[in-house]
């Protein structure tokens, strides 16, 4: 049976060798996707898919998975400011429970100022509304998995 957690202790026991991490920004239109070293070192933008229908979209991700070798996913959970769940939450657990059949561990990131963060950043480049539109997701999901990285990494220090 493939994990579906929040808890990151529970999520490392299911990858007790470690391997390349998927990170998701999973939104209503697209879903941005990053990558991580399998030492669990740092997180990289990858792409940034426009949903169409999930059929297709699962496909496409499971194909990218398996080219890039990877052994876990990490989905970003905007929770509400309080911890509770969200609608858009609701959704991205909803989303890691239709991806569980591809076998791989799957760790519920509390993402609540990701985008918020990664868009400041950006504002301070001076990025345009254009730029910005084409990054945010791809940057909010290596955001995300940075995160989980690094709390993944402090719990074996």
């Amino acid at each position: 049976m493939t994990v579906v957690t929040t808890d990151r202790a529970a999520f490392r026991q299911a990858l007790p060798h470690g391997g390349r991490l998927i990170g998701m920004d999973v939104g209503t239109k697209t879903i941005g996707l990053a990558l991580c070293d399998a030492a669990w070192t740092i997180a990289s933008p990858a792409y940034t898919v426009t949903r169409g229908k999930f059929g297709k979209d699962k496909i496409g991700l499971a194909a990218f998975i398996d080219q890039q070798q990877v052994k876990g996913v990490v989905i970003g959970l905007p929770l509400n400011l309080d911890g509770s769940f969200s609608p858009r939450a609701q959704a991205s657990r909803a989303f890691a429970h239709n991806i569980a059949d591809l076998g791989l561990p799957i760790l519920l990131w509390d993402e609540r100022w990701s985008t918020q963060a990664v868009t400041r950043t950006l504002l301070e480049a001076d990025a345009s509304r254009a730029r910005r539109d084409e990054l945010v997701d791809k940057l909010a999901a290596s955001y995300i998995l940075q995160g989980a990285i690094d709390g993944l990494v402090a719990g074996l220090e």
